[in-house]
């Protein structure tokens, strides 16, 4: 774990390594379209970009915990309200489905609806039939965002969908491989605490700076 420990300066730094890794001129010629699904993700997202023309847009989602346990992610929900499910910790726990289903709608109307309305002052998420999607975040400790971005973009029917990390565990990175069709990262750990350790330098993103990214033209 040492070895890893502050291994990025911050995120500008995380760019400016994978814009060596992803094939950048494809990501322009081909008019990707660049999708966050964290708020850090889309800061990262936006120093990659720079100054190319895609589309930067933000996957909303919103954990599920388990009952008497908020720090425990059993389930997530995206802002189509596709919910991916961790089984195996609701087998162990024996939790009930109409719980997680519930969870879900409730996070759906009193989060995700407000923050489309505040972030993106009511549109809806771009569409992605036929396009070309690389998710985008600056860490993934169980990669329940990736797969409840995957789940969505998806059942969206793209023509392909890559994903760009800077640090993620091993396991993460397994699990997510047969579902992407390749993944652009940094470094792959072994025993990953959590995604801030790996940054010198790893701020929280304001608000304003929400705004300012989603607001911000897309002229593709």
């Amino acid at each position: 774990m040492q070895k890893y420990k502050h291994i990025l300066k911050n995120r500008e730094d995380a760019a400016n390594k994978l814009i060596d890794v992803i094939p950048m001129q494809r990501l322009k010629d081909e008019s990707w379209k660049m999708v966050a699904v964290s708020k850090g993700g889309l800061e990262l997202a936006h120093l990659i970009r720079k100054k190319l023309p895609n589309t930067l847009d933000f996957l909303f989602s919103e954990a599920i915990m388990a009952p008497n346990n908020d720090e425990c992610e059993i389930a997530r929900v995206s802002e189509r309200e596709e919910i991916v499910i961790n089984e195996q910790l609701v087998d162990t726990f024996g939790i009930q489905y109409d719980y997680i289903y519930g969870e879900a709608h409730r996070k759906h109307e009193e989060r995700i609806l407000s923050y489309i309305y505040k972030y993106r002052k009511g549109r809806p998420f771009l569409p992605m039939k036929g396009e070309i999607v690389l998710l985008i975040d600056e860490g993934s400790e169980t990669g329940m965002k990736f797969m409840t971005a995957l789940k969505t973009i998806l059942s969206m029917k793209p023509k392909a969908v890559y994903i760009a990390v800077a640090v993620l565990p091993s396991d993460t990175l397994d699990l997510l491989e047969p579902f992407a069709d390749d993944i652009f990262f940094l470094y792959d750990i072994d025993d990953y605490v959590e995604t801030a350790l790996y940054y010198e330098e790893l701020e929280k993103v304001e608000e304003e700076k929400l705004e300012k990214y989603l607001g911000e033209k897309n002229e593709i």
